[in-house]
């Protein structure tokens, strides 16, 4: 009789899982972007959705992609002849399209456009 209700109860339970939803997805994604701070955005020429962060050191004067939670990237998107000495700007969010220039070690990388 013990294993007939145990049996039982095991398979009520079963049954009720059975019946609960699971999460989409893009549901997961929107779970698992939402646990790291972003938001999930259409992006790029494609608009794919994707997760993009806003950095809360966005904006600051920088050298290096070291000193930022993002990218070091010259100020304004503005188009630097590569090599060239500049100060940076770390970068505003995790979106990684556009064109922009990236600054590694106070020197102004080749300039980069991602659609």
């Amino acid at each position: 009789m013990r294993f007939l209700l145990t049996a039982t109860a095991s398979l009520a339970m079963l049954a009720a899982g059975a019946c609960t939803p699971s999460m989409t997805p893009q549901q997961l994604a929107e779970r698992d972007c939402a646990a790291q701070g972003g938001q999930m955005q259409r992006v790029g020429r494609a608009q794919t959705l994707q997760c993009v962060i806003a950095y809360p050191d966005a904006g600051k004067t920088c050298r290096d992609g070291d000193d930022c939670l993002g990218d070091c990237r010259v100020p304004g998107g503005v188009i630097v002849e590569d090599g060239r000495p500049v100060a940076g700007q770390c970068a505003a969010t995790s979106d990684r399209f556009g064109c922009y220039t990236r600054v590694e070690d106070g020197r102004a990388t080749a300039a980069i456009c991602v659609d």
